[in-house]
């Protein structure tokens, strides 16, 4: 099994989570959080004033997949997050050793 996280614009949460369910990606999870990549944050004006925020809203998504889904939830990902612009974000790919479904106890690939 591996864990996919990515970590994305906000506005393109319903483009991935949608094309996610279309390759059979059964359930993620998402967090909100800040951050920064080589953008290092931005100017934004507010009531006239210019301030700079170093920490940019993103979206950080986690689904864990079976190896032969793997490869095929980071293209999507890669996809449908894209705008061709600074800070899209990032996808990390990790084994994951084991998962246990805490309702009925099965583990591993039957958990996902």
């Amino acid at each position: 099994m591996k864990l996919v996280i990515g970590i994305i614009k906000p506005f393109k949460l319903d483009a991935v989570r949608d094309a996610l369910t279309a390759i059979g990606v059964d359930g993620l999870t998402v967090s909100e959080v800040r951050g920064f990549g080589r953008q290092r944050g931005q100017t934004e004006i507010y009531r006239g004033a210019e301030y700079g925020t170093n920490l940019l809203p993103k979206l950080k998504l986690e689904v864990v997949v079976k190896d032969a889904l793997a490869e095929a939830a980071v293209d999507t990902i890669q996809k449908h997050a894209a705008t061709g612009k600074i800070g899209d974000g990032k996808i990390f790919l990790l084994d994951v050793a084991q998962a246990v479904r805490i309702r009925t106890g099965e583990r591993d690939e039957l958990a996902v």
